[in-house]
């Protein structure tokens, strides 16, 4: 099973998630692209809250120093994010790909976040967290999911529940709820485990 994690937007917990589906199925992890903060990416980060030794980490196919859109860090070092190189690790393992920001974040001058998803032909799990115009932007994304016939697995709430919007959500589109993971003051090997176990048997 390969799943893709995006997001309705940045930091919204697309890292966190893909560490919690990560250790739930002893999956593969891989980001295709990585931009920003290269010492601490967001490979070692998931990597370094997972606990089980069955996973294994794959090197990104871009890695950008500048923190922007993934065009911009490309452009700043002269180079341009080519779709046709962003190929998925070779692994007989389940394999979570985490995506940057959300679905329209610019690749190169043609090729969106979505265009992406689209080529690897794999379904994908929407994060979603609770803010003041979340709403628009989770069905934003579930609409434009759906116009692109990727398939949705379903969404992961992130945060407090609110269930005046995440009912919302879920009716509109009738979404499946994968789960939830709370607001945690520090996230840790410990905590992953924890939230890993409501996904540990995942039927996609």
């Amino acid at each position: 099973m390969k799943l893709f994690v995006t997001g309705i937007g940045t930091d919204v917990g697309k890292t966190v998630v893909s560490a919690v589906l990560t250790e739930a199925l002893q999956a593969d992890y891989w980001k295709p692209v990585q931009c920003g903060n290269l010492t601490n990416s967001d490979t070692k980060l998931v990597k370094s809250l997972v606990s089980n030794k069955h996973s294994k980490f794959h090197a990104e196919s871009y890695r950008f120093k500048l923190p922007a859109s993934p065009h911009a860090a490309a452009a700043k070092e002269k180079t341009t994010i080519d779709l046709k190189k962003i190929k998925p690790p070779t692994t007989k393992n389940h394999l979570i790909i985490e995506g940057a920001g959300g679905l329209l974040v610019p690749l190169n001058d043609k090729d969106l976040v979505i265009d992406l998803i689209k080529k690897l032909q794999i379904p994908a799990i929407v994060v979603s967290r609770n803010y003041l115009g979340s709403i628009n932007h989770t069905l934003l994304t579930l609409s434009a999911l759906r116009e692109n016939n990727i398939e949705v697995a379903g969404i992961i709430f992130n945060g407090p529940p609110t269930p005046t919007s995440e009912d919302y959500i879920l009716n509109y589109f009738d979404i499946k709820m994968l789960g939830r993971i709370l607001n945690e003051k520090k996230i840790t090997k410990d905590i992953v485990s924890k939230y890993a176990k409501q996904f540990k048997n995942l039927a996609i």
